[in-house]
């Protein structure tokens, strides 16, 4: 069966206020994380112990799923919930850390040991609202597509087909 010329194809559920402030809402907790990540990463880097290529690596993924979110994709949003969760963790574990650092006797890295444990609390809760608006909007259906124009003279009139995309 060939579509029509004059047939749209319509995506409903992105068109709704709700979609798009929750678009809006992950992209922007993608980038405060790659950007707390970031000063945590390059403030820290003296400090670390073989972990840049990781922070790095996890940079560089928040910012491409944040460009992902932005085109309307909802297949990343489980994947950022998953590194939103393990950046929680690992945030939560190396807060105290970064505090115990902040004593005589230590090599200082580049930002103070307490402020980096600090960002390091605020990455926990940025990664649950993270989590909690990537999976908001995954059950919101973003891929749902509604054909949507006047049929040929061959097809049957009827409601308007939906179609998933894969």
């Amino acid at each position: 069966m060939e579509a029509s010329s004059n047939v749209s194809i319509r995506r409903p559920n992105r068109e709704k206020a709700e979609s798009k402030a929750t678009k809006f809402i992950v992209v922007l907790l993608l980038l405060a994380s790659a950007g707390l990540v970031a000063i945590i990463t390059f403030g820290g880097w003296s400090a670390l112990q073989g972990a840049q290529f990781v922070a790095i690596a996890a940079i560089l993924i928040y910012l491409l799923m944040a460009y992902y979110v932005a085109r309307w994709n909802r297949g990343v949003l489980p994947v950022a919930s998953a590194l939103a969760i393990l950046m929680a963790v690992l945030a939560a574990i190396a807060a105290p850390a970064w505090f115990n650092r902040d004593k005589a006797g230590f090599h200082n890295p580049a930002l103070p040991p307490s402020l980096l444990g600090t960002l390091c609390i605020v990455l926990v809760p940025v990664s649950l609202f993270l989590i909690a608006f990537a999976m908001r909007g995954f059950t919101q259906e973003w891929h749902v597509e509604v054909e949507e124009g006047s049929p040929s003279d061959s097809e049957p009139s009827g409601p308007p087909a939906v179609y998933l995309e894969h």
